[in-house]
């Protein structure tokens, strides 16, 4: 049955959006592809400002580590304790100590974008045995407020194009600081 505004509030499990689902699948592509845009010489470069800047102000090796560690820390956590717990208090990472912590600056790029990539096949198995029913399992999300697991995947997905987002203003601001 298709979704109507009449219907809203009703208790009908919907599933999650196909769009949703296709962007996270093809994330780890798009990651790699602007990550590769970056010049060899400039994937540690930061800017003098970050003003504008859609994402963490990580440099683009620093975004790679970032996702990898939001999928796996964040977000494998997040999806599997809202599907096992009543309403669970889900954690909100920093992502600038876990830069400190795991020194993202000599971190190898591409192992980094393995890990990630296998972390995403793992979050999209997950996602791929839920029921419409479980989407609608809640929790808190520090700094978030309440959701339901539907909102975490969307979150996630926000998450996703922030760092496209990040990737393409860097280059922006390479292709600037050249001029």
């Amino acid at each position: 049955m298709a979704f109507s505004p009449e219907r809203q509030g009703m208790s009908e499990a919907l599933p999650l959006n196909p769009a949703t689902l296709q962007a996270m699948a093809d994330f780890p592509r798009q990651l790699e592809q602007f990550y590769d845009a970056i010049p060899e010489g400039h994937r540690d470069w930061t800017p003098l400002s970050w003003d504008g800047c859609p994402s963490e102000t990580f440099s683009a090796r620093g975004q790679i580590c970032h996702v990898r560690d939001i999928e796996i820390d964040g977000y494998h956590v997040r999806l599997q304790r809202t599907l096992t717990e009543a309403n669970p208090l889900l954690e909100s990472l920093d992502g600038y100590v876990l830069e400190k912590e795991r020194n993202y600056a000599g971190a190898d790029a591409r192992e980094a974008l393995a890990a990630f990539r296998a972390a995403r096949v793992k979050t999209m198995a997950i996602l791929s045995g839920v029921t419409p029913q479980q989407l609608d399992r809640t929790a808190e999300f520090e700094g978030y407020g309440a959701l339901t697991l539907r909102s975490l995947v969307h979150y996630l997905c926000s998450h996703d194009q922030q760092h496209l987002a990040g990737l393409q203003w860097l280059l922006g601001k390479i292709d600037a600081a050249r001029a």
